[in-house]
């Protein structure tokens, strides 16, 4: 029958009518007109093709006033309906969800009704029958109730989508947790292979108990998702940490480190493959809602990380081994065998997803100081990557399945703490029972045909491990012992077919040897020097020189700069005894003494002189990175074969494109005196001796280029002229003097350090005078 606004008018006029009479005589039989007023509106409101707007019409009427009212009167002053009272309550929440859907008009009306309100109520009764998690048998209810809360789920639904008021308002009633700690009691994954109602008949109701229960899961989820839908960019936060034991508990269901065997209901099962499907909604809605709750909730990622060491955190439930359990153990149902190959791969693919997604919820977690050396957390990270190590050395690797997620996770973790961690901790991690150093440089983890992801962990963890190796020897002897310098070099990290998808492991490589180089010359020579065993291969310096020539990345191009400023740092300032270990001093012969020679020779060339000077120009906005390039051209210039090939450099052309943001790099200041504001030159220097007049001027600020900068450049302009002559230095003096004349003037009355940098300038000019 068409659905009219004649036909549908006096169902809701009934309504109206018997809304009055139970006010005055409340009987079984009146509620039993409603049930049946009711369930024929409803039944008509289904229908939208009419010529009439009847749900506009009805949205205006006194309906949503009169639902609301009848909502209240059937629960009879309990929480939830009860006796012959759920199926009166399920047709009246049927009214209200076909009178709202894709209506924000009726939406509206009901909001100011008050029913979302009356229909949270509702919940929050049967919510507070729900025990604590884990859920591993489904919440006893009989259908009725499970219509009245399937459908009142429904009515919230249909009410928020695309209407802010009503998300707004029931944000503010913290309806998701309500419905999430319904909708996991009511519907444990994988529950349904074992139940058995009606006294054992596993047959009895099922298909209609089963149906029921997970379609309440699936509109659940769906009103969750809705709820946390983003609006102007801002994730509407809708959960706090007391729902991780609700999120974490449905992952042990997949978790076995055996196969388990097929139940013994499957074969009552009217439409298993539906249920499999259920059950994997709440597996991958509940691991990325970790995720993201883990990425965005400080409070949420400090609560699993309290959770590891006091289980009253979250009333005994173990969330985060429960995470790393379904990490490590997690695996495709033997049940997934019934599905059709294209819907079991796609699961499978998902599935890998969820344990990538908790994978990054774990290393978020890792760094909210989760664990000190010796805790369980850590040793399971490191025993993650030794397993992994271990088994690829065994002779049945290739049998064997490779958890490369696990040393990403693991790697990460680890690198997470230890970008937090203290010196002292760190070195625990290189030491006994651990020892990780040489598994971090195994060829499992750090060879050209290792997974890019696992590179990245790996080196990652490096790099925060060796920037605090300067100052624990056990790290920085450790790294070395275990060839760090080498492995990266053999990585093929800096290859360039690498290139299009390791910006960022290329970086933190590179910041790996920068610091192991430093003020070090055996790793230096490492770097350098071609290997005995295979002197064709590429250095690792001539990789990174010719990285950062090819790359668009300012950092990247700043960074592999400032390698080679530690190298040449390291190769001008230590002798190799200097940096050798005790035991090893007394076989530090001439020879090496050689190498070392060999190693600066090699270092003088074209090509490492223009990366110095394209390194002080491009670097204008950062006086610290200016300051390393002036200090290294210096010390290329007191060689007789260095000092021309900077000569040659400074003067060379060289177009600046300096980032709009500044790139995210280490900068350690030499001195205190050092940390000085970004300096914006005025004037764009076209080549380095141009940039070296804008540091000596200091135009814009005098705390731009700090004193100690123009010193530098004073120290290098004296410098450059004891092994070169000619047009060349003619041009350096002729551009610079006026400059130096003219501040060595204005500077008359300096005092302290300003008085030092005078004395610095009149150096340089007596100097050029004599030559």
């Amino acid at each position: 029958m068409e659905t009219t606004l004649t036909n549908i008018r006096p169902l809701a006029d009934d309504l109206s009518h018997l809304l009055v009479t139970i006010g005055e005589t409340d009987s079984d039989e009146q509620w039993s007109k409603v049930k049946t007023s009711a369930q024929a509106l409803a039944n008509g409101l289904r229908i939208r093709d009419g010529a009439d707007d009847v749900h506009t019409a009805l949205g205006e009427s006194s309906l949503p006033e009169t639902l609301t009212k009848l909502l209240s009167l059937s629960l009879h002053g309990s929480a939830t309906p009860q006796g012959i009272f759920p199926s009166v309550t399920f047709e009246i929440l049927r009214v209200a969800a076909n009178l709202c859907m894709d209506h924000d008009g009726n939406r509206a009306q009901l909001l100011e009704a008050g029913l979302p309100q009356a229909v949270v109520s509702l919940l929050e009764g049967y919510a507070e029958t729900v025990p604590p998690p884990p859920h591993l048998e489904p919440l006893a209810l009989s259908i009725p109730h499970l219509q009245v809360i399937r459908t009142a789920i429904g009515v919230l639904l249909n009410a928020c989508i695309g209407f802010d008021a009503i998300k707004f308002r029931l944000i503010s009633l913290e309806v998701a947790t309500t419905i999430l700690k319904l909708s996991t009691a009511i519907y444990p994954p994988a529950s349904w292979s074992n139940f058995t109602p009606n006294g054992g008949n596993p047959e009895a109701n099922f298909e209609e108990i089963w149906a029921l229960r997970s379609g309440l899961s699936n509109w659940a989820w769906r009103t969750i998702s809705e709820l946390k839908t983003e609006r102007m960019n801002v994730t509407l936060q809708i959960f706090t940490p007391d729902i991780l034991p609700l999120l974490t508990s449905p992952l042990l269901v997949y978790c076995s480190e055996s196969p388990q065997p097929e139940p013994p209901s499957l074969a009552v099962v009217p439409n298993p493959a539906s249920l499999l499907s259920s059950d994997f909604e709440v597996l991958e809605e509940s691991c990325m809602l970790i995720e993201s709750l883990s990425l965005d909730v400080e409070d949420v990622r400090l609560s699993l990380a309290r959770g590891l060491h006091f289980p009253a955190e979250h009333s005994g439930v173990p969330c985060l081994s429960s995470i790393l359990q379904f990490i490590e153990f997690g695996s495709y149902p033997v049940l997934w065998h019934i599905l059709d190959e294209s819907d079991r791969k796609r699961k499978e693919k998902a599935f890998d997803m969820c344990k990538a997604a908790l994978i990054k919820s774990v290393v978020e977690v890792a760094g909210e100081a989760i664990d000190r050396p010796g805790g369980d957390f850590i040793y399971r990270m490191v025993q993650w990557i030794k397993q992994y190590v271990s088994l690829m050395d065994s002779p049945n690797s290739k049998n064997t399945i490779h958890r490369e997620d696990m040393v990403i996770c693991g790697s990460l973790s680890l690198g997470n703490l230890a970008r937090r961690g203290c010196r002292k901790e760190l070195s625990t991690l290189l030491s006994p029972p651990y020892s990780l150093a040489p598994i971090l440089t195994s060829k499992h983890l750090l060879s050209p045909t290792v997974d890019i992801r696992v590179k990245h962990g790996i080196i990652g963890l490096l790099k925060h491990l060796a920037q605090v190796s300067s100052q624990s020897t056990l790290i920085h002897t450790s790294l070395g012992d275990a060839g760090v310098v080498q492995a990266i070099c053999d990585s093929g990290i800096w290859d360039e077919k690498s290139d299009a998808m390791a910006d960022v492991v290329q970086i933190g490589a590179i910041g790996v040897v920068k610091h192991m180089c430093n003020a070090n010359v055996r790793h230096t020579l490492m770097l350098v020097l071609p290997r005995e065993d295979n002197p064709a291969a590429p250095t690792g310096l001539s990789q990174i020189l010719s990285l950062t020539k090819r790359s668009d990345s300012v950092a990247l191009r700043s960074e592999g700069t400032r390698v080679l400023v530690n190298v040449i740092k390291s190769l001008w300032s230590h002798s190799v005894s200097n940096s050798a270990k005790p035991e090893e001093i007394v076989n530090t012969t001439a020879e090496a003494e050689d190498a070392r020679k060999l190693a600066m020779r090699s270092v003088q060339n074209q090509d490492c002189a223009l990366a110095l000077a394209s390194l002080v120009v491009r670097s204008g906005r950062f006086p610290l990175l200016v300051n390393e390039g002036v200090v290294a051209l210096s010390l290329l210039s007191t060689q007789a074969t260095g000092a021309p090939l900077v000569l040659d450099a400074i003067l060379a052309p060289i177009t600046t494109d300096l980032p709009s943001d500044p790139p995210p790099l280490e900068l350690e200041s030499p001195s205190s005196e050092s940390q000085s504001p970004v300096a914006t030159p005025a004037t764009t220097p076209k080549s380095a001796l141009d940039m070296l007049a804008l540091i000596l001027k200091n135009i814009d600020n005098p705390a731009n280029f700090p004193l100690e900068v123009r010193m530098n450049v004073c120290s290098f302009l004296s410098q450059i002229g004891k092994h070169t002559s000619g047009e060349k230095l003619d041009r350096v003096q002729s551009t610079l003097r006026p400059v130096l004349e003219k501040l060595y003037e204005k500077s008359k009355s300096s005092q302290g350090k300003e008085d030092m940098l005078r004395k610095s300038m009149k150096r340089v000019l007596d100097g050029w005078r004599s030559a």
